[in-house]
């Protein structure tokens, strides 16, 4: 880890998180959860989302538009992470403090900010703006896929703050100048 250049302010943030992050991580000890959140967290790789999106067609023209403006947030979203992450050089908890208990493999390297968590927002704001009756299927399993996150040793609580803000600022700018 020290050939990385890793930014002050994240090792200051990473060691004021270190308490919060460890303690939310000690769940993963009873196999019951650890296998419940990586579930989660796997469904939230993109299985969720593009199953809602392949779906959402058979509720009619309403379902094709809401499914077009999910697809533009998947493209946004996906080409911000890429731009981001690599970036901001953060070095998941689970590779950095010995007490957390990795808990799922990554997807990558580093930890900022949660993809999961930016995608999960960004979903669940663009399905439920079009059909707010999803509201209660969706904010609830993006709520646990941020979660699983943090569960799994696999961030801190601020990567998935940060994924979180980016993800509803994306959704609801591409929901602003897209035509609906």
């Amino acid at each position: 880890m020290s050939e990385l250049k890793v930014h002050p302010w994240f090792r200051r943030m990473d060691a004021r998180e270190e308490w919060l992050c460890a303690s939310i991580n000690r769940a993963c000890a009873a196999d019951v959860v650890r296998r419940f959140f990586a579930a989660i967290s796997r469904a939230g790789d993109g299985i969720a989302w593009y199953t809602l999106m392949a779906a959402l067609p058979l509720a009619g023209r309403a379902g094709v538009v809401a499914s077009l403006h999910m697809a533009a947030v998947a493209v946004v979203c996906l080409l911000v992470y890429k731009a981001v992450k690599p970036r901001l050089v953060r070095v998941r908890p689970c590779h950095r403090h010995p007490q957390i208990r990795l808990g799922t493999a990554p997807l990558d390297r580093f930890s900022f900010p949660s993809g999961h968590t930016l995608h999960a927002v960004a979903f669940s704001w663009t399905a439920s703006a079009h059909f707010p009756d999803l509201g209660w299927v969706v904010w609830p399993f993006a709520g646990l896929v941020a979660a699983s996150r943090v569960v799994l040793g696999l961030h801190y609580p601020s990567d998935v703050l940060a994924g979180a803000a980016i993800g509803a600022g994306i959704a609801a700018g591409l929901l602003a100048v897209l035509p609906g």
